[in-house]
């Protein structure tokens, strides 16, 4: 390319750039916004890969919706989503449809008898329990569920233990024996601890 068309080319950049300054299409903060939404969408890609890697029974269509769910809802929360991810691989594996003996249902493993109230309180249409085999819903209950947990407990040993067994049979224990890290908790903090090292900072 000839010099003059690189000083062509360049000029009219500069110009253009300027033209959006003056009229406030280009500025700090809609720079911060692009870099933010950039380093977004960034990190829902590595959550769906991580979901794909784990062997998520979710199809292609609902696995980005998923994905963009946990990241969003955890930061609504003010939770890491590499905890909630770790939780989810403890209890369901990454299976969507996943049932336990005692009734909890989905990623997150909830309990429809609790899950129901959740869904009214957080404005979620609430179909019966199979409500909570539908990833983006019982993403945003369990994530809501453990929100409260922390906030209750104040402690995440706790807040994981009262996830697994409930909150009313937790407060039941000797307060020092639920602060251990153990069992659930323990399992969940080990894989957390994987996911910090492989996922990137919220």
């Amino acid at each position: 390319m000839k010099f003059n068309m690189k000083i062509k080319i360049l000029s009219g950049s500069l110009v253009v750039i300027m033209f959006m300054v003056m009229y406030g299409w280009f500025n700090h903060d809609s720079v911060f916004s692009w870099s933010k939404a950039a380093s977004q969408e960034r990190i829902i890609k590595k959550i769906a890969d991580y979901m794909v890697k784990e062997d998520a029974t979710i199809s292609e269509d609902e696995l980005k919706n998923a994905a963009t769910m946990i990241y969003k809802a955890s930061g609504q929360y003010n939770l890491d989503y590499r905890l909630i991810l770790a939780i989810m691989k403890i209890e369901s594996n990454f299976k969507h449809d996943a049932v336990s003996s005692k009734g909890a249902r989905g990623l997150l493993q909830v309990k429809p008898s609790h899950a129901k109230y959740i869904a009214r309180d957080i404005g979620i249409a609430w179909h019966g329990p199979k409500t909570l085999d539908e990833p983006d819903k019982n993403i945003k209950i369990g994530i809501h569920f453990f929100s409260e947990l922390m906030e209750d407990f104040k402690n995440i040993n706790m807040a994981l233990h009262a996830y697994n067994m409930g909150p009313t049979r937790l407060r039941g224990i000797v307060p020092e024996k639920s602060r251990q890290e153990k069992g659930f908790s323990k399992l969940v903090l080990r894989e957390y601890r994987k996911n910090m090292i492989i996922l990137p900072d919220p």
